[in-house]
């Protein structure tokens, strides 16, 4: 008896909230039931940073540097930022995705989805001897050893993006007419630490830094802009998927290169005006270590721990829990490189962006870098000091870290 009352009290409740809420039926305006839950993320690796403003450009009077860095105020929305920049081993793992998807395309491992859509299938395992791979080998007098060596020319990875802005000023065009193709070449060019320095030998660097464990946890470098979009692409791509399992909400454009004015924000660290992102003035603490991976004095580059590259997490991370915002490698934004963009981009979210085709002119091809590298002296690690190399462009000290975009009231709004 006691359990048939509280199973009449349970369809009771249950009832009542059903009628607080109007059924589909009732002629209520309810919204509609089925949509996807969305419970937020929180990513691995990332740190959240909160909505906020600052004061972008120096710090303090800098004549060589005023017109590229002119002094504005603006508020930032917030943003989820990779601790660390992307690593060699976490790149890897894009490597091996885009590698193992074209061998299970070669050898036709396909199943149809319900609605007829033909998809690869990762279960079915991968003889990478079997003969219809060759395409993706190394052949004839191309070879070094005897073994399998893989072209990594064919490592390609496709994908689609929106031009958002060119939709909204030309709303009377169709929609496809600003969607874009793009596909990128994903392997790292290791030959960069050779080309970048004359007359220097970093041929060990070359053989051994992408791929070899001791540097799993370096900063991948070799990468140029358009392949750090590409990584950014799959990314989100792999999110998502995942996402779509778990009929959680998805995000077209969930992970991506932060603006020029997002890693100025990231790498204060919540101190505004300073200099560098551990706040002080200057390069050392007051034991005299040096705090970031730079060139020193005249060029004592072993001096502060590493002669190239270290570490992703060496060092202390900043006030926000981002690891060598200074040094280490510079970063790759998504903002074009414009010597008075300060002068004329909103306060509000700021960015200013142009995605060059292979045939503009280099001057249009400019990309920002921020944050100096292992190879630059001191003045280039300051917060506000702005940079650029072209988007089509290989170096051995530019690498790159993703951003999220925080969607809903910022995690500190209450």
């Amino acid at each position: 008896m006691r359990k048939i009352l509280l199973l009449s009290l349970l369809v009771t409740v249950i009832s009542v909230l059903q009628s607080c809420k109007g059924g589909r039926d009732d002629g209520q305006l309810v919204g509609i039931f089925d949509r996807p839950s969305w419970k937020g993320i929180n990513p691995y690796g990332m740190a959240y940073i909160p909505s906020g403003t600052l004061h972008i450009g120096g710090g303090d009077e800098d004549i060589t540097g005023n017109y590229l860095q002119r002094p504005k105020s603006i508020s930032i929305q917030g943003f989820y930022m990779d601790e660390t920049e992307i690593t060699n081993n976490e790149y890897r793992q894009f490597v091996q995705w885009v590698k193992d998807s074209i061998a299970h395309s070669l050898l036709d491992h396909y199943y149809e989805l319900e609605n007829g859509e033909q998809v690869l299938d990762w279960e079915i395992e991968i003889d990478w001897s079997d003969e219809a791979l060759s395409s993706m080998h190394l052949q004839g007098d191309d070879k070094l050893t005897g073994g399998i060596e893989y072209d990594i020319e064919q490592l390609k990875y496709s994908y689609k993006t929106i031009d958002w802005k060119g939709l909204a000023n030309n709303k009377d065009q169709p929609r496809s007419a600003f969607i874009e193709e793009h596909e990128s070449v994903i392997y790292p060019d290791t030959l960069c630490w050779i080309r970048d320095f004359a007359y220097s030998y970093n041929e060990p660097m070359t053989r051994n830094y992408f791929w070899h464990p001791a540097f799993d946890d370096y900063p991948v470098v070799g990468v140029d802009w358009k392949t750090a979009e590409a990584f950014a692409a799959w990314r989100t791509n792999l999110w998502n998927g995942y996402q779509a399992t778990r009929k959680d909400g998805v995000n077209s454009e969930a992970f991506r290169l932060p603006t020029e004015f997002e890693w100025e924000y990231a790498a204060r660290g919540g101190r505004d005006l300073a200099p560098y992102p551990w706040g002080g003035y200057y390069l050392r603490n007051a034991k005299g270590c040096l705090l970031a991976n730079f060139k020193p004095g005249r060029g004592n580059y072993p001096e502060d721990g590493g002669m190239y590259t270290v570490k992703a997490d060496h060092y202390f991370p900043n006030d926000y829990g981002l690891y060598n915002m200074a040094g280490n490698v510079s970063e790759w934004t998504s903002s074009a490189f414009y010597e008075n963009a300060y002068g004329f981009v909103h306060d509000m979210n700021p960015d200013f962006k142009y995605n060059a085709k292979d045939d503009d002119p280099d001057a249009y091809k400019r990309k920002v870098i921020r944050g100096g590298s292992w190879k630059d002296i001191g003045f280039f690690l300051q917060t506000s000091t702005r940079h650029w190399e072209y988007q089509d462009t290989t170096k051995s000290y530019i690498g790159f870290r993703n951003a999220l975009t925080f969607l809903g009231r910022s995690i500190n709004d209450f």
